[in-house]
């Protein structure tokens, strides 16, 4: 049987080949930016070299001979400008952290009262969340430090259950000291928290494969409660309280926040909170209506029903842009500056100042906010995604 030969298409050409192309295309786009990249460089080595700039790190290990006024680490002028910029960066993790925290219940407070019923508390939210988001944080902070410099004398102290002071030298609180069966408790309080946590994971698996978990989550909030008020009775007080005392002319005893550190964290958690508020109520206007209805029909109150259907549901939306708020709070502690804290930023400044190295100091502090930025991305991708795993 005899047929038609088929005939062979020819190759494409290379300079016609789409994918060829495109590799080309990105080679040489990637090679340009290394040339722009590496031409750039050596223009700024060139120029440092001329008017006697270095770009070494060696001045760390020399003594950096000036006083920070807030540490929460141990600290001297006697020691080097590596401890130096090592305060800056704990002093800047501390404040991160509590704003943070701090910002985040306040937001979810917002964002839940501009959804309320109630046209006072929704009118008030909202006013609130326009008003913070629409002035700078920068005139906040000079506004807030200024109102703390107006405040009455230690002799005219604001008195807040007798625990708690607020004057013109900042915020004195109570300080916890642990007693002579803190380590007892603690362990106790440990193995509590250990077998709670178990409890409770076993419960997550169970309801996933349809059981009832009831008694197991009972069970691990009942052994954690008797963990904590039985290891407290049983240790005979493990925690005490050292309650700030006025005397003539300040206070002892207790811990003082400066006004300076309460001006910022007070400024920074206001200011965050706001737009967080926001977050939370587009993640919570994101859950389907039906998902309330469901949930009132089966008799769960509204608070019932925030916390058990509609928030968890809002989760999956409100972590991304959550992420965001967090990067945000960090990076603007920098402005710490306006008022006289001692952050990584301006200690870094007065590095830069005294060691005549601007450019290494610069991009020690830029590498630093980098650090800290990724991190807090890296944890709360992770959470993010075991949010979307169990939302599935």
């Amino acid at each position: 049987m005899t047929g038609t030969p088929v005939a062979r298409r020819a190759s494409t050409p290379p300079w016609r080949n789409v994918r060829v192309l495109r590799i080309v295309a990105q080679i040489v786009t990637l090679a340009v930016v290394l040339i722009v990249g590496w031409w750039l460089l050596d223009n700024l080595f060139t120029n440092l070299r001329r008017i006697g700039l270095g770009l070494g790190f060696d001045f760390l290990n020399t003594t950096a001979g000036f006083d920070i006024g807030e540490t929460v680490v141990a600290y001297s002028a006697r020691d080097t400008y590596r401890d130096a910029f090592l305060v800056g960066l704990a002093n800047t993790l501390v404040i991160s952290a509590l704003g943070i925290v701090l910002a985040t219940l306040l937001g979810i407070v917002t964002g839940i009262a501009r959804l309320s019923n109630n046209f006072l508390i929704s009118r008030i939210a909202a006013g609130y969340v326009e008003l913070m988001r629409n002035t700078p944080l920068l005139v906040q902070l000079v506004l807030i430090y200024a109102v703390m410099l107006q405040l009455p004398a230690i002799s005219s102290s604001i008195d807040v259950g007798g625990m708690v002071f607020l004057n013109q030298r900042g915020l004195f609180l109570p300080r916890p000291v642990a007693g002579q069966g803190f380590g007892l408790w603690a362990s106790l309080a440990v193995i509590g928290l250990f077998v709670a946590v178990a409890l409770f994971v076993i419960a997550a698996r169970r309801e996933a494969n349809g059981r009832a978990a009831g008694r197991l989550r009972l069970g691990g909030t009942a052994t954690l409660a008797a963990a904590l008020i039985g290891g407290w009775l049983v240790a005979g007080g493990p925690l005490m309280l050292d309650v700030p005392v006025r005397e003539r002319f300040n206070f002892v005893g207790g811990v003082r926040v400066s006004p300076e550190l309460t001006a910022l964290l007070f400024g920074l958690v206001i200011y965050t909170a706001a737009f967080i508020g926001e977050v939370v109520r587009g993640g919570i206007q994101s859950v389907r209506r039906g998902q309330i209805e469901a949930a009132n029909a089966i008799g769960l109150s509204d608070m019932q029903t925030l916390r058990l259907v509609v928030f968890p549901q809002a989760l999956r939306v409100i972590v991304p842009p959550l992420t965001s708020q967090y990067l945000n709070l960090a990076k603007n502690s920098s402005l710490a500056i306006a008022v006289g804290f001692a952050d990584l930023f301006s200690v870094s400044r007065n590095m830069a100042n005294q060691t005549g190295q601007p450019i290494p100091v610069i991009v020690l502090v830029m590498a630093t906010y980098l650090l800290i930025s990724l991190l807090t991305s890296l944890a709360m991708n992770l959470y993010n995604r075991r949010v979307q795993v169990l939302e599935r």
